[in-house]
């Protein structure tokens, strides 16, 4: 195989890997996924209980 492809795929895997752990990461700590408040949000009842909207 050529080493490159190798490089390439291993460093793809190594960042996809690193960004779903950071969201599984700050999803167990409450966080919001987005970066954004959810106070404005219209989406915020589909990531918190109504009673974390506040």
């Amino acid at each position: 195989m050529n080493t490159g492809t190798v490089a390439v795929l291993l460093t793809i895997a190594i960042i996809i890997g690193l960004i779903i752990f950071f969201m599984i990461k700050n999803k167990k700590k409450g966080e919001c996924s987005c970066g954004c408040g959810c106070k404005n949000c219209p989406s915020s009842s589909l990531c918190h209980s109504s009673s974390e909207n506040t």
